[in-house]
């Protein structure tokens, strides 16, 4: 089967469902005049205004901005002041919802692999179904994955810490 890139119709689901789907799924990035490619293993779902956990849960900023925006953009962010964190925009156009990409094939952690992979700031707001620079195919591989709770997100309400919004490869 050929490589299926992501359409806008896939990212105009919620998070929660984006995120299960993205299990699997090839991260693609155009680095050094080369495709790398990584299989999706671990993400973790935030889920509009009501969601504690979810950067946009105060109304829109000027970070949050592209949250805002239709599914099927990148959303990235500094954390720590050291670690770029790759989310992938989902839903409707006005409602905030992303899915924070956690772990691909030899990187776990969303910090390390957009270290590893040089996904920066400079990739914010970038088209996923352009096939430029930054984008997410379909081999058609499906992975049977687990929930669990998010992580590092102890400034969110008990609700929001134990939703079970973070979606893991059950690899061998």
């Amino acid at each position: 089967m050929e490589n299926k890139i992501l359409d806008k119709n896939f990212y105009k689901q919620d998070s929660v469902t984006v995120a299960k789907q993205l299990i699997g799924k090839i991260l693609c990035i155009e680095k050094d005049n080369q495709i790398i490619r990584k299989r999706i293993i671990e993400t973790e779902a935030y889920h509009g205004e009501n969601d504690t956990a979810c950067h946009a849960h105060k109304g829109r900023t000027k970070r949050t901005e592209v949250m805002f925006h239709q599914g099927g953009v990148t959303y990235i962010y500094l954390c720590y002041g050291m670690y770029d964190m790759l989310n992938v925009v989902t839903g409707e156009e006005n409602f905030p919802d992303a899915v924070l990409i956690r772990g691909v094939d030899d990187y776990n952690g969303p910090g390390k692999l957009t270290k590893a992979l040089g996904i920066t700031r400079k990739l914010n707001d970038w088209d996923l179904t352009a096939q430029e620079k930054i984008w997410i195919e379909d081999d058609g591989k499906k992975l049977k994955f687990h929930s669990d709770k998010r992580i590092g997100i102890g400034y969110a309400s008990t609700k929001d810490q134990n939703r079970k919004w973070r979606f893991c490869a059950d690899l061998q």
